[in-house]
């Protein structure tokens, strides 16, 4: 889909996007980018008036399918509980969470384009999301889980996140990552609960299927 750069995010994310389902979790749909190519050339486009970030929402990358489809497999990790999706693009995992039975849910990003995505997919789902705009890392533990969907593939960021995640770790929150092998997930102290085989797009990724493995960071 097409349309001229806008600073309205709500109407830059449904001129450049089609509802649709991710391949692993057909249960949920969410504002998708059906041409990969055109959303990266207009946020591009934009950039340099608004500071707009890659549209990193509009797609559903494999840690969070992943996550997502064990979240809504195996509800009990966070039925009933206050969940976390942090650095949640499309909200995809907050979503499940919130599908899964979650008492509270909230979601974390600092791109405010990325914020109207998961109020966009979350009326879509009907479900009840949280949003935050707030850089969390380093804050005290307020949730019993957190999500965390693709989050070690720049090293800074995998390193400063991981550090935190321990401390929250450590004062028994527990921390849930979805990991297609990427570059800089811990070499240690994770718990395997689950692999899945998730579709993906070689414009996006180096193959077409990504082996992704849900793990608990252990503190």
């Amino acid at each position: 889909m097409t349309g001229s750069p806008t600073a309205d995010p709500i109407a830059f994310i449904q001129a450049q996007t089609a509802i649709a389902a991710p391949p692993l979790t057909p249960e949920l749909r969410l504002h998708l980018a059906t041409e990969i190519t055109p959303i990266w050339e207009a946020t591009e486009a934009t950039l340099a008036a608004i500071n707009l970030p890659p549209p990193y929402w509009a797609f559903a990358w494999a840690g969070g399918q992943a996550l997502t489809r064990f979240l809504m497999d195996h509800p009990e990790w966070v039925k009933g509980k206050t969940v976390l999706d942090f650095a949640a693009g499309s909200g995809l995992s907050a979503i499940g969470a919130a599908k899964a039975g979650a008492a509270k849910v909230q979601a974390a990003e600092i791109d405010d384009f990325a914020l109207a995505a998961i109020a966009l997919n979350a009326r879509t789902n009907n479900v009840a999301i949280d949003l935050v705009r707030e850089d969390l890392v380093g804050s005290a533990p307020r949730w019993d889980v957190v999500l965390a969907g693709d989050v070690c593939y720049e090293r800074p960021m995998a390193e400063r996140v991981i550090a935190w995640f321990r401390m929250l770790a450590g004062r028994g929150v527990a921390i849930l990552m979805g990991d297609p092998g990427r570059a800089y997930l811990p070499e240690s102290g994770l718990l395997e609960l689950a692999r899945y085989q998730v579709p993906t797009s070689l414009e996006l990724e180096d193959r077409t299927t990504r082996e992704t493995i849900v793990w608990r960071l252990m503190p």
